[in-house]
């Protein structure tokens, strides 16, 4: 792997982590395009520690109060939320390996992600305005965000570790088909990320110990992936907060789509990258 490929596969996680159009689809795409065959663990485990110090930088206010007091509702609800994506993790973990190892499920995952971001908008903007206009609260705030809430959210990231459905994108289509708030879902979503992010790590570190080869990379590229998915996923957190709480996600569902289809293009017609 290239230093320029480092960079761009460095910036891509930084970016695709966080906004609601699968890091993992996009990475699989992109080794795919840049021909790169050779294991990538180690270059895997970089970028995914600097993602997780972009959302821990961003969001340390609240995890300190978290860690301050671990016991309270929150963490009882992460940890709810967590579950679902550690079985879905020790039980299919090789069938979505093989789903890496062909681009065809890429496609039909990027419009899974697309559809849900509209139909979850689309749930979203239907029913709090109706709630609002009778003088009652539009939507659950922290206090009412309850254990099903959690395990509903938890489900659809655990859907999402399918390459090409975004785990950020299902969580927020959870939280906002829970009738959660915008601001609370995308809380809860980068919060939840950590867990998964941790998770991801460990199974990658597991897969470094027992594989006879890490790839012959270079440490120069692996440091370059690494801070750059720091500093890019940082800026892609901040901007993701900022977008859900002011606007909507069709945006975002337009790309995938797009995308989606594309690859499917490409796999069955084209050839070009695939």
């Amino acid at each position: 792997m290239s230093i320029i490929e480092a960079l761009i596969l460095g910036i891509i996680q930084g970016i695709t982590e966080f906004l609601p159009i699968s890091s993992s689809g996009h990475l699989v795409l992109l080794q795919r395009i840049f021909g790169i065959e050779e294991p990538v663990l180690l270059f895997n485990i970089m970028v995914h520690v600097g993602t997780l110090a972009a959302v821990c930088t961003v969001l340390w206010k609240d995890i300190w109060n978290l860690l301050c007091k671990i016991i309270q509702p929150l963490t009882l609800l992460l940890i709810i939320g967590t579950i679902p994506a550690v079985i879905a993790a020790l039980f299919i973990k090789d069938f979505i390996e093989g789903m890496h190892s062909t681009a065809v499920y890429l496609g039909f995952a990027f419009l899974i992600t697309s559809s849900l971001l509209v139909f979850s908008e689309l749930f979203y903007k239907k029913n709090t305005p109706d709630k609002a206009a009778k003088n009652e609260p539009a939507v659950k705030t922290r206090g009412k965000f309850n254990a099903l809430d959690a395990l509903v959210i938890g489900i659809f990231q655990a859907i999402a570790i399918t390459p090409g459905i975004s785990r950020s994108g299902s969580t927020l289509a959870a939280g906002f088909f829970r009738g959660l708030s915008r601001d609370m879902a995308v809380r809860f979503s980068f919060l939840l990320s950590i867990p998964a992010i941790l998770g991801a790590l460990l199974l990658e570190l597991i897969a470094l110990v027992q594989a006879e080869s890490s790839g012959n990379i270079g440490e120069v590229p692996m440091i370059i992936g690494a801070v750059s998915a720091a500093i890019v996923g940082f800026f892609s957190v901040r901007l993701m907060l900022k977008i859900v709480r002011e606007r909507s996600l069709f945006g975002f569902a337009i790309y995938t789509g797009i995308l989606g289809i594309l690859v499917l293009i490409d796999y069955f017609g084209t050839k070009i990258f695939l």
